[in-house]
């Protein structure tokens, strides 16, 4: 039985879940795991505030180098969120040989490496598990059950606010601002939900799954992000005609040694299973060279779902005194970040209800290489929608032809562009 002095750094929604699991599955991590696990220190910031879970409050500081500076504390698990100052406490526990679990995307997608190369140094381990989808053991499957695997492509729903705001949407007609304040009072949304209807959450999450996936470091700076704040109940209503769903996806693809890693909605199939993924339940659809299709799919969020990867971590990092680093493994080979993808596209406009309209806009698409796979139009009056659904073409070549159409006087304006994956 191997004795571990724990440190927590921050005790909120996720730090509470995890100190539940340590207590009801104490005993059988004993049994199974030969572990016993004792928490030792816990960073707050109040020590006088209620807690979700009881606690010692003898274990309780507000100095993280009480932590930090411990030399019986075994490792260290962070769940302070944001990037400061939980980067700087990971950095400096990692220097101190501290292998350190944490569940920050936005740490670990800005400064992964920095943290890999400095536990390499000093022999610690990183572990991040529950950075990404939560409760689904994504990375550890991809860097220890598949790889005899190149992963060709994936395709994930990995933030719950946006898949429950599309579900409403969809499945109710309901307006994007009022599936919002809905999901705000459910919990399901922050007060302020840029980083989730932005993409801004997803885009950190495909930066840490595409490094995974592809062996290569996927900076953020070349991760294409678009959020959902464009997306209407009318857009919703044409995808379902069309035989399609709307979903925010991060998409990571491999050819050779071009990347291509982009968040953004997407008209999927109704009949690919991902477009089954309701409510606030993340999946991921990945594509291996050997094994072929797979997918998983749970809960991307919450106390106890992402508390069950970070003790997993725990474990593993316990049983691992020499560290375990997702590095390991990494090609070192010059990639391409592809931005110039090639895709089939949604396109909804309204266009002044006269002869030859379409055939004017079928000539714009077709002199920028854009060839189309069906065309709707709904008469309005005087005017007229046009819902164009295009065979593959490449981003730069759809761009350019839209540019070109804000000339063209039959438009009156360009309503929407979503991308189409198969």
């Amino acid at each position: 039985m191997r004795k571990v002095k724990l440190g927590l750094l921050g005790l909120g929604t996720v730090g509470s879940g995890v100190l539940k699991v340590l207590r009801q599955n104490a005993e059988m991590i004993k049994r199974s795991e030969g572990l016993d696990i004792n928490v030792g220190w816990v960073l707050v910031r109040d020590k006088s505030k209620k807690r979700a879970v009881e606690i010692d409050p003898s274990v309780l500081t507000t100095d993280a180098q009480v932590i930090l500076n411990d030399p019986e504390v075994d490792l260290v698990a962070e769940f302070m969120g944001g990037e400061e100052p939980a980067f700087t406490y990971i950095r400096e526990a990692l220097k101190k040989g501290k292998s350190v679990v944490t569940a920050n995307k936005e740490v670990i997608a800005k400064h992964g490496d920095v943290l890999e190369r400095e536990a390499e140094k000093s022999g610690a381990g990183l572990y991040f598990e529950a950075s990404v989808a939560g409760g689904i053991p994504i990375i550890k499957t991809i860097k220890r059950s598949l790889q005899a695997n190149h992963i060709l492509k994936f395709m994930g729903i990995i933030n719950g606010t946006t898949n429950y705001i599309l579900t409403r949407m969809s499945e109710e007609g309901s307006d994007f601002n009022a599936v919002l304040k809905e999901a705000q009072r459910l919990g399901y949304a922050e007060p302020d939900p840029t980083a989730d209807i932005e993409g801004l959450d997803a885009k950190f999450k495909l930066s840490i799954l595409s490094t995974i996936c592809f062996r290569n470091q996927v900076p953020l700076e070349n991760v294409y992000c678009e959020g959902i704040t464009k997306v209407t109940a009318e857009d919703i209503t044409y995808a379902q005609q069309l035989g399609y769903g709307i979903k925010l996806l991060a998409i990571g693809k491999k050819n050779g040694n071009r990347i291509e890693a982009r968040v953004h909605p997407t008209f999927i199939p109704l009949s690919h299973p991902l477009c089954a993924v309701r409510d606030v339940y993340n999946a991921i659809f990945l594509e291996g060279d050997a094994v072929g299709n797979l997918m998983f799919y749970g809960r991307g969020a919450g106390d106890l779902p992402t508390a069950s990867a970070v003790v997993s971590d725990i474990i593993t990092a316990c049983q691992n005194q020499g560290g375990y680093h997702h590095r390991t493994g990494m090609d070192q080979e010059d990639v391409i970040f592809e931005q110039n993808w090639v895709s089939r596209y949604y396109v909804r406009m309204l266009v002044y209800d006269r002869p030859g309209v379409l055939g004017e806009i079928a000539g714009l698409f077709g002199k920028h290489g854009v060839s189309l796979e069906s065309v709707i139009q709904k008469n309005r009056g005087d005017d007229a929608s046009l819902i164009f659904i295009t065979h593959e073409a490449h981003e730069q070549f759809m761009v350019r032809a839209l540019e070109d159409m804000k000339g063209c006087t039959a438009i009156s304006s360009i309503e929407s562009m979503i991308r189409v994956e198969r």
